[in-house]
């Protein structure tokens, strides 16, 4: 076999689909990747024994057809430092030595055969269900989420984003039962209902191989897992087994009081009273009057303390309240309008955060969970 292809080309796929191989591998076939040529075109796969990740690529000069397995970690890293240029790839399809030339040079490695490689790929079931939409609309949805996910493997349902398939919208929620993030997209009009977990790696690996520019097609099998799908990738995923919690119930609807303050005022003063936490539970405090906010920190180990104090509105009586400084810095850092709102109760029941406005066709809603304040 032989093809051509250019090096920034076939570094930047296979780059991508290596995202889905383990760091230690238990079957050794898998720290390597899958080449595939049939016509013009050459598939790289990479898999980890649950997950299958392909990128489909254009090649020229093209001689014969086949698959052949190559390693994967010195590809990459042989890519990485490879200037723009054609690479010539000839494969002797009996003992399978491989040699990469270039103008410069000549690379040689032994490949293994195709056949050894596992075949992942889950053909749709009767009963499975697809969708389309774009990928600047899933990818939207899973960065407003993915960072509340938790990763305690105690509660497996909840280490990753949750997808909430109705016909006329998607909502994504990811909580680690500290924080919850839900957000709803009502330009993705489905047609279909259904829910699954999307797994932690997999997340990360949509969101660092999928491009904004594509159209993404969703299949779903809740008992062999989900493909995403574009004309470059394609990607198999298992899925997190198990039941999410019921969100719906978990989110407050009739908090009463209302915190109204500048969002780059709050997040700033935060980060600089949380260097004041006690790093044994970062306990940041609020005093909330109905024209000011007070933030306190303090670590009593080594008496250390500070405070800042920044307007605000209020619509109920003096509250102290306190949150984890870490949740709260990571929630107010995805908000985009210039003010946050808080939606109390108590300082024993968990707050909703929201922006001012929501983007079009699109809703986002966090909670945070309260900790114990003994005194301010």
């Amino acid at each position: 076999m032989k093809f051509t292809v250019p090096s920034k080309t076939l570094h930047s796929f296979a780059s991508a689909v290596s995202k889905v191989i383990n760091a230690k591998n238990a079957i050794t076939i898998l720290n390597n990747f899958l080449f595939s040529i049939k016509g013009n075109t050459l598939t790289i796969t990479a898999c980890d024994g649950e997950n299958t990740l392909c990128a489909r690529i254009p090649i020229m000069d093209v001689d014969g057809e086949g698959d052949f397995c190559i390693d994967a970690r010195r590809v990459v890293e042989l890519l990485r430092v490879m200037p723009e240029q054609e690479l010539n790839f000839k494969v002797n399809d009996s003992t399978l030595s491989i040699e990469m030339t270039h103008p410069n040079g000549s690379y040689k490695f032994m490949g293994l055969p195709g056949n050894e490689y596992p075949n992942l790929k889950k053909m749709p079931q009767e009963g499975s269900m697809t969708f389309k939409t774009s990928g600047a609309s899933l990818l939207r949805g899973l960065e407003f989420t993915a960072f509340a996910a938790g990763t305690d493997m105690l509660r497996p349902q909840m280490t990753g984003v949750y997808w909430d398939i109705k016909p006329d919208r998607l909502v994504f929620v990811a909580t680690d039962t500290h924080k919850l993030v839900k957000f709803e997209d009502q330009s993705i009009q489905a047609g279909v209902e259904g829910s699954f977990i999307l797994p932690n790696k997999s997340t990360n690996v949509f969101r660092s191989v999928f491009s904004k520019d594509e159209e993404v097609t969703v299949t779903l099998d809740v008992e062999r897992g989900v493909t995403f799908e574009t004309d470059t990738f394609t990607f198999d995923s298992r899925l997190v087994k198990g039941r999410f919690p019921d969100y719906t119930r978990v989110i407050p609807e009739n908090n009463p009081y209302t915190l109204s303050i500048n969002r780059h005022q709050f997040t700033t003063a935060v980060r600089r009273v949380s260097l004041f936490v006690d790093e044994g539970h970062g306990l940041i405090k609020f005093r909330v009057t109905p024209d000011k906010l007070t933030i306190k920190a303090s670590d009593n180990e080594y008496n250390t303390s500070g405070y800042e104090t920044l307007e605000a509105e209020f619509n109920g009586n003096e509250m102290i309240v306190g949150f984890s400084s870490s949740y709260l810095t990571e929630l107010a850092s995805v908000l985009w309008t210039d003010d946050i709102i808080f939606r109390l109760a108590d300082p024993s029941r968990p707050a909703v955060i929201v922006p001012t406005e929501d983007k079009a066709d699109t809703k986002l809603t966090m909670l945070l969970m309260p900790m114990n304040v003994q005194e301010f």
